[in-house]
């Protein structure tokens, strides 16, 4: 484990205090422009997660959800988001996590991902694997769409695409599909307990940490359209690498 990663999981562990205390307690629920909501937790753990990095690494760059960039142009740029799931923390169901992710001039070289309420510790580094709760971590080997397992998230503009159709002839082919959401179904996917995650209407930050942890699984990791996760990036097509060419041929079928 590198002082990144060593970094990352100090800072997660920070953001976990007052997101904690928080948790079931009595706050007010913000919505900010784009209608999402926020809470003084989102914002008192993204100071938590500032502090231990800028400490750590005072010329690297900052991106957090709630704080904007400082640094932007630096060659090792964080990218923050102090709770990805902000939805499922107001309602109480655990679904929530800290996502910290350290991108080196194009390429995230690494992602640590914090679940507090449901005990889950999930990290990777750029050729040293990935891991969740001191267990390394493998995708799946399942390669037919028949056989696999699949979990879809947001899909609000994908219902609005040429995409849906396709979406819901690879729904019928299935074996078993799921709406785990967040970060909870890419923790499963690289796990291999789960074999392919499709989503859209997310942000880098929602994604980076996960990306990694996805890919030092064993997994590929792109957008719907199979481009390369960056900066700009909003819908995910993520799955073991036989899977994910097989459900990247399918998205791109003629109607």
């Amino acid at each position: 484990m590198s002082a990144f990663v060593d970094t990352a999981i100090a800072a997660v562990k920070a953001a976990s205090v007052p997101i904690l205390a928080r948790y079931h307690g009595d706050f007010e629920v913000e919505l900010k422009a784009d209608q999402t909501p926020v809470t003084v937790a989102d914002r008192e753990a993204e100071e938590a997660i500032r502090a231990v990095l800028g400490q750590a690494f005072p010329d690297h760059g900052i991106y957090g959800e709630e704080f904007g960039k400082d640094q932007p142009d630096a060659d090792y740029l964080w990218l923050v988001d102090p709770i990805d799931g902000t939805k499922s923390f107001v309602r109480g169901t655990g679904m929530f996590s800290t996502q910290v992710a350290l991108k080196h001039g194009e390429t995230l070289i690494a992602g640590v991902s914090n679940a507090p309420a449901m005990d889950e510790l999930a990290w990777a580094e750029r050729g040293e694997g990935a891991w969740l709760n001191g267990e390394r971590l493998a995708v799946s080997s399942t390669d037919s769409i028949e056989a696999a397992h699949l979990s879809v998230g947001n899909l609000v503009t994908m219902a609005r695409s040429p995409q849906w159709a396709n979406l819901g002839r690879i729904v019928s082919r299935v074996n078993r599909f799921r709406g785990y959401g967040d970060f909870y179904h890419y923790h499963r996917l690289a796990a291999g307990q789960l074999d392919a995650v499709i989503e859209s209407d997310v942000n880098i930050l929602d994604i980076a940490a996960l990306s990694v942890l996805v890919e030092e699984a064993g997994g590929v990791f792109t957008d719907l359209d199979g481009g390369p996760v960056g900066l700009e990036t909003t819908s995910v097509l993520a799955a073991n690498p036989v899977l994910h060419a097989l459900l990247l041929d399918a998205l791109r079928e003629a109607p």
